[in-house]
């Protein structure tokens, strides 16, 4: 993290709303939009988010963090003061005493506590201490988050987002995603049978007209099968889609499926076993967030019996192993060791690169 006025190195520290980057010559401060969230009120977050995004001018700074030029928003207080934020990385920067300026964050309502005699007082308050210590040293520098469904999503080993804005609504996401859940559902009544009609059979992948190419992309084997797939698409389709409009989605998403079932055809030497499954449409989805986004927090934690640390990558690093993942995958594949198509996902991956290749400096569509 550097400086965007002086060029140093910035110190990185931690506040009571979470962790941040300051410059030890100008003064000037980094953090994290989640971050200001908590330490300044609401709606100037939200007003300066939407003033930046939507007609906010060019600033000369560069993000402290993927040194691209930043976005300028005026925060309306008292005393107005110039803020730079960053879209891809959704970091702000103030300099010296603006984050003074800005009207705080309202303090949580705190519970009435009832009359306790000193030794229960004493009593509660060891049991506190002794807590605190105990997660410390259980989760390290990274803590479980508050909400018991991202809880439950970390400890099934599922990455979990960090909170952001969007600026338009993902309706394809949420679109192709009843669509995917609807046909599956319909499709367990009968999965034998929906397999033969819809799946993808390298073989006779001209069946129907070829049109299997993309009904595979809606079938799926398993509950399993469907909840992790539908998980990709939600979690990183809704950045994709706010980054490149909706028309632009929905052309990645479909040609992404369609380079990974030729991946497929050309390459897995089982001809005849049926393919199915959206997963390498939703690979082109998240490379292109991991290219769009790099340094975009994404949680993971790690569970060893009772023991479980939750920590933090940004989403190139997480890229960068899933793709390693996926070649060991073909491997597998190409010795018919795996019932996944880790070929589909590389070249839905592959789609996805070429795409950012395409889209990375376009304008962002109207809202």
């Amino acid at each position: 993290m550097i400086c965007p006025r002086c060029g140093e190195p910035l110190t990185r520290y931690q506040s009571f709303a979470g962790l941040v980057w300051q410059c030890a010559r100008c003064g000037g401060r980094a953090v994290a939009l989640s971050v200001l969230r908590k330490a300044v009120d609401e709606r100037t977050v939200r007003a300066l988010w939407v003033t930046a995004t939507q007609g906010g001018i060019r600033s000369p700074l560069r993000c402290p963090s993927c040194q691209k030029p930043m976005r300028q928003a005026v925060a309306g207080v008292s005393v107005p003061v110039t803020i730079d934020v960053c879209e891809l990385c959704q970091f702000v920067w103030t300099d010296a005493g603006e984050l003074e300026q800005m009207p705080p964050a309202p303090p949580p309502p705190q519970p009435q506590q009832p009359d306790l005699p000193p030794e229960a007082k004493e009593a509660l308050a060891m049991a506190k201490v002794e807590a605190l210590s105990q997660r410390t040293r259980r989760y390290g520098d990274e803590e479980l988050p508050d909400s018991l469904l991202h809880t439950a999503l970390l400890l099934l080993g599922l990455p979990v987002e960090e909170e952001n804005f969007l600026q338009r609504q993902p309706w394809m996401t949420w679109l192709t995603a009843f669509t995917i859940t609807a046909v599956s559902l319909i499709a367990f009544f009968d999965l034998e049978r929906a397999i033969r009609t819809l799946a993808l059979v390298p073989a006779e992948w001209w069946r129907y007209g070829g049109i299997t190419l993309f009904t595979s992309f809606f079938v799926h084997g398993s509950i399993f099968h469907l909840l992790s797939n539908l998980y990709f698409l939600v979690v990183f389709g809704d950045n994709v889609e706010d980054f490149l409009g909706h028309t632009r989605f929905l052309l990645l998403l479909t040609l992404s499926t369609l380079v990974g079932d030729v991946m497929h055809i050309a390459f897995d030497p089982r001809p005849d076993i049926p393919c199915i499954g959206a997963s390498g449409g939703i690979s082109g989805v998240v490379l292109f967030y991991a290219l769009a986004f790099p340094h975009a927090k994404l949680y993971l934690a790690y569970r060893w019996y009772w023991f479980i640390r939750v920590f933090s990558l940004p989403a190139w690093v997480l890229a960068l192993i899933w793709v390693a993942l996926q070649l060991l995958g073909v491997a597998g594949q190409m010795y018919g060791a795996s019932g996944v198509s880790a070929l589909a996902h590389l070249g839905g991956a592959a789609m996805g690169f070429v795409y950012w290749l395409l889209w990375r400096n376009q304008p962002e569509p109207p809202n």
